[in-house]
């Protein structure tokens, strides 16, 4: 008979969206994208990071806040497939598991060790909603995690990109740090993979920011830039 064991929150990924909708469906996708990995009080030890500058990546296990269920299911749609064709729910990465954990590979920039909420780790590449709890942080070994021969199903390769369509009027209302981030989001077609109604208008929050487009074919066209509606007070 095996003992349980609750998982503790080790620490909270801080990143620039703020809704599921936009995120990268896999990790490293988008190196553009920054974001910072902040301990909980418990973990603000610096001994628990030592050696970690000399690796350029690393692994997180996290875990799926915003898609928590009571029951799961054997099988899933994966949007890679179009959303209609249903594969067995652990070959896939789809966030509806028995346990809703996730793995991610980013790079890992640098460790801030001085800081008030003790050491950040700033990463780049990650496909996390802010906020999200990280139950582990692991090196990523080359030698041991690299293979380059491995086959990848029904997923062999990345999809294929759409062409952005950005007005430069709309442009200059985004930061000039978060536009390359901004522009590598929509053309990986941040669109939910069973909605492609080429009159619709798609919008997420990003940075701050809520974006709207359109995507008609293989170009997608940025609608709209305006600052986003401030989250309800708690």
């Amino acid at each position: 008979m095996s003992a349980e064991h609750e998982m503790n929150v080790v620490a909270r990924i801080h990143s620039d969206f703020a809704t599921k909708f936009g995120i990268p469906r896999q990790s490293g996708l988008i190196e553009a994208l920054k974001a910072e990995v902040v301990f909980e009080p418990e973990y603000r030890n610096a001994e628990a990071l030592r050696g970690m500058e000399g690796f350029s990546h690393i692994w997180l296990i996290w875990q799926f806040s915003a898609a928590v269920r009571q029951e799961w299911s054997p099988t899933v749609r994966p949007p890679r497939l179009g959303g209609n064709v249903r594969m067995g729910v652990f070959a896939t990465r789809s966030p509806f598991r028995p346990n809703p954990i996730g793995l991610s590979s980013v790079r890992l920039e640098r460790v801030e060790w001085d800081t008030p909420q003790g050491p950040v780790l700033h990463v780049a590449g990650a496909d996390l909603m802010d906020g999200t709890p990280i139950y582990d942080i692991k090196p990523y070994v080359p030698y041991a995690d690299c293979h380059p021969d491995a086959l990848g199903g029904f997923a062999p390769q990345a999809p294929a990109l759409l062409q952005v369509d950005f007005p430069e009027s709309l442009l200059q209302k985004v930061p000039a740090h978060y536009r390359a981030a901004l522009r590598e989001v929509l053309a990986n077609d941040p669109r939910p993979a069973y909605q492609r109604d080429p009159k619709r208008i798609y919008g997420f929050s990003f940075a701050g920011m809520e974006v709207r487009f359109s995507v008609q074919d293989t170009v997608l066209k940025v609608q709209t830039v305006e600052p986003a509606a401030p989250s309800p007070a708690k």
